[in-house]
Formats: structure tokens, C-alpha cells, sequence
């Protein structure tokens, strides 16, 4: 099945998210591994000082109480209450915003030297949407996808009021396809509590608030099940290559839906509404980044305005993507299946040190088998660490050989 791919003005044919005029599209089989981009694990954050409000005036939140930093997302425990998903939607209303992509526009037609405002006008590349998640001091903090405002020369957030304010990009990620900005919190009339995703249940009743097809229809609410709780979707960002984590809902999310809520009757956040599957005759193939998946890539872009993650050092290519004319040359063995070729080493990086080369077929990664770029990245970003001593299996003129590779500190 097709998917349509990034909503970033690109048509490839893989996924679309939902964030107009962002096109998004991924071919994947949707057999236990399914696609809308832009990507949310639950956050929780101690020092985030969330407003947990009730909604039942009898019954509360459930907060797990940590020592933690100023900087670290607490996530709640789910609960299930016998609350009407009307007032868990009114909730959390007020803290689901309009996110605004503002980018610089080239004047074609002026020659020579010019002063800013000539060299170009500011216009409207889209809009998305948002969640408050944090306030602390004079700032607030929203989590949104990384392609609602990558490529913006300015970002703008449109509140529930309709006013609309100036926003600082903190953070973003392009593989989980997540950022964060930061606003004056006075502007933050609400928090957004986060529930713990790794609790939802298949049939569980949600909620998705966004702004689909623009602000014009802001705060739309629309209403479903989970339809499965733990989906991966092989997908193509602007950063590479990437297996996303979803949560998979039957709620509406359309084009404009994309960094905002997926809540559940609780009123918790458990995700951030992320892609869809965008084909004729296809209906209710939602997807959102699960909340436990958003915590630590909240947390980095919070404190290092980034996401850390090991570094390996090379240019990669999976093996399903060359013709068989070049496979041929590999002299791989007969029964070979998947794998990921190097392309390139960069010089000094930990690959390099570690001897690999050109035309390695890496094919497992701690004995974990890696078919393709995404695989491979996946268990690099998420199970190895900085300073980790890594055992790459790998084919290298018909051979197979083992090395060993000390992870170091940069992006792959």
C-alpha cells in the first residue's frame, strides 16, 4: 500500500502528514508495520509544573511524584475513570494551539543590492498544531512535529482565543519528527497533562484536537478507538531514514492535525498526531507518536536543543535498494537477505577507527539482525549508547567478518 509521503512541499511517493502543504508518503505493508509524520511518547516532566486539573471534581490525576530535573518530562499514570470524553476534551482544549510555519519568500525580479524587505516578502507555508506542556517562570513550552515549522523563518502560534503571538524554536528532531517551542506563559491559559501510552488498550476511546486543513477550523475534535497500540512505520524524514514507533487510531486526522492531541477519556495526552494513510478508499488509518516514545526526545531538545545519540560515521545504503547488477558484485553469499551497505566512511569517525569500508554489507548490529537503514538506526539511537562498544556483523568480499566499534558522541 502507498503512502503519502512528508507534507514539506516534497511529492515523493511515501506519507502524507497532516500538515498542509506538506506532502508525506512511505510505502510500507500495513501488516504489523504501518504510516501520518511527523511523530509521540508521553511526556511527564517534574519541575514542568503541569495543572492537573480534575475532570471529575471527584476524582484526579494520579501523579507519580520523582526527584527529577528541571528539564525531565513526568509522565502520569493512565488512569480510567468513568468520565465523559466531553469533559476530558474540555479539558485539554485550551491547550492544543495553532502552530504557524512563517518562511522567506525570494523576490525574483529585484537585482542588486536591496535591503531585507526588498530581497523578499514573509508568507505562510502552513500550519499545524500544538500542545502546551510545560510552563515554568515566564515561559511555556509547546511540543509540536519537526515538519509543522522546518524551513520557517519565523514560527507564530494561534491560540484558542484566535490571538497570535510570536513563538523561539527550542528544539527539533527530523527522525522522530518532533519540536519544541517557547512562548511567554502568560499566553498559556493551560497545561496539558500527559498520560503513560504504554498503558492504552486496543478499543480504548480517544480524541484528537487539532486544526485540520488550517485555522480556520481550529480546535477541531474528533473521536475514535485505538486501533492498535504499538505499529512501526518505516519512514522517509529530511533527517534519513527512520522506523517510527505509532500509536494507530480510527479518529479523523487530516492535513493540519499534525503536533497535535491524541487524549484519552482521562483527559491525558498519551500522543502527538503525527501521519495518516492518505489513499482513495482508504478510512480511519490514523497514527500518533506514542507519549512514552515523546518523553526523551522532549527532554534532550529541553536541555541540549537536540537529541543525543551515538555516532558511527558512515554514508549507509540497504542492500533491497541496489539492482541485483550491483549486488552481484558484492560476492555475497547466495542466501543472503537484507542488510545495509556502507557507502561511505568518514575519516576519524568511530567507524573509520573500527576499519570499516566501503562496501561492507552490515547484516547484524549485538547479534540483532538489520535489513535497512531504519532497522539499523533504530537500534543504534535506541539501544546503544555513548561510549558503548558495539559488535557489527558485516560481508566484506564474501566474507563474514566481526568488528567492534566504540560508539562516540555527534549525529550518524
Amino acid at each position: 500500500m502507498n503512502l503519502h509521503e512528508y507534507e514539506n512541499n516534497k511529492q515523493t511517493p511515501k506519507q502524507r502528514r497532516s500538515f498542509p502543504p506538506l506532502f508525506a508518503s512511505l510505502t510500507g505493508a500495513i501488516v504489523g508495520s504501518v504510516a501520518t509524520l511527523y511523530l509521540a511518547p508521553a511526556l511527564g516532566m517534574s519541575g514542568i509544573s503541569p495543572i492537573t486539573e480534575s475532570i471529575d471534581q471527584e476524582k484526579t490525576a494520579i501523579v507519580e511524584q520523582s526527584e527529577a530535573s528541571e528539564n525531565t518530562l513526568q509522565l502520569q499514570q493512565t488512569s480510567t475513570t468513568s468520565n465523559s470524553m466531553i469533559n476530558a476534551i474540555e479539558n485539554v482544549r485550551e491547550a492544543v494551539v495553532g502552530v504557524v510555519n512563517i518562511q522567506q519568500q525570494t523576490n525574483y525580479f529585484s537585482h542588486g543590492p536591496q535591503s531585507s524587505q526588498e530581497q523578499g516578502t514573509e508568507q505562510e507555508s502552513g500550519t499545524g498544531s500544538g500542545v502546551i506542556f510545560k510552563k515554568s517562570g515566564d515561559d511555556a513550552y509547546i511540543i509540536t512535529n519537526n515538519h509543522v515549522i522546518e524551513g520557517a523563518s519565523k514560527v507564530e502560534i494561534s491560540l484558542s482565543t484566535g490571538e497570535r503571538i510570536a513563538a523561539e524554536v527550542v528544539g527539533a528532531d527530523q527522525l522522530t519528527d518532533l519540536a519544541v517551542l517557547k512562548i511567554e506563559s502568560k499566553y498559556a491559559t493551560k497545561v496539558a497533562d500527559f498520560g503513560d501510552s504504554s498503558s492504552l488498550r486496543i478499543g480504548e476511546q480517544v480524541a484528537a484536537i487539532g486544526n485540520p486543513l488550517g485555522l480556520d477550523l481550529s480546535s477541531t475534535v474528533t473521536q475514535g478507538i485505538v486501533s492498535n497500540t504499538d505499529r512501526t512505520i518505516p519512514v522517509s524524514t529530511s533527517g534519513g531514514e527512520w522506523d517510527l514507533n505509532v500509536v494507530q487510531t480510527d479518529a479523523a486526522i487530516n492535513p493540519g492535525n499534525s503536533g497535535g492531541a491524541l487524549i484519552n477519556s482521562a483527559g491525558q495526552v498519551i500522543g502527538i498526531n503525527s501521519l495518516k494513510i492518505a489513499e482513495d478508499g482508504v478510512e480511519g488509518l490514523g497514527f500518533a507518536i506514542p507519549s512514552q516514545d515523546v518523553k526523551p526526545v522532549i527532554e534532550d531538545l529541553l536541555q541540549y536543543g537536540e537529541v543525543k545519540r551515538p555516532y558511527l560515521g558512515v554514508g549507509l545504503q540497504s542492500l533491497s535498494d541496489f539492482p541485483s547488477t550491483i549486488q552481484e558484485q558484492l560476492n555475497l553469499p547466495e542466501d543472503t537477505q537484507g542488510g545495509v551497505i556502507v557507502t561511505s566512511v568518514e575519516p576519524a569517525s568511530p567507524a573509520a577507527e573500527a576499519g570499516l569500508q566501503i562496501k561492507d554489507l552490515i547484516t547484524t548490529v549485538n547479534g540483532t539482525k538489520v535489513n535497512s537503514i531504519g532497522e539499523l538506526r533504530k537500534y543504534i539511537y535506541t539501544e546503544a549508547k555513548i561510549g558503548d562498544q558495539i559488535k557489527v556483523e558485516l560481508y566484506r568480499d564474501g566474507k563474514k567478518i566481526n568488528v567492534s566499534v566504540k560508539m562516540s558522541e555527534k549525529g550518524m
